[in-house]
């Protein structure tokens, strides 16, 4: 899998607001597909579904204990994302540092034509 597609996957689970809060609660630790389940008003194979969709784009691993397949999250995609998305932040802070610095140039313009 390349790096854009890696970041297609991501991007693509992310999209889904419910795979958002199942990646949130397993930020606080591994959980069961019927832990995950109980807050949505969705069945466990519509939870199973979506872990599958993060699975794939590796957002999280399942591992096995028992009769039990915990899920937990994996940090890798995210912080690819992350660091995708930085390039952008840096640019749009680039860009509204010079529109400040912009506006605060024509202010103090504005001041001394006011001052004559």
């Amino acid at each position: 899998m390349t790096h854009s597609d890696r970041l297609n996957a991501t991007f693509t689970a992310l999209a889904d607001p419910t795979r958002r809060a199942i990646l949130a609660r397993l930020a606080t630790g591994e959980a069961s597909v019927n832990d995950l389940a109980r807050p949505f008003n969705i069945s466990q194979p519509a939870v199973s579904k979506h872990l599958k969709v993060l699975e794939r784009a590796g957002l999280i691993s399942r591992g096995r204990d028992a009769q039990r397949r915990p899920s937990r999250i994996e940090p890798k995609p995210l912080a690819e994302a992350t660091r995708w998305l930085e390039n952008y932040r840096r640019f749009w802070e680039g860009s509204f540092r010079n529109l400040d610095e912009l506006l605060e140039e024509m202010k103090a313009t504005k001041k001394r034509i006011q001052k004559r």
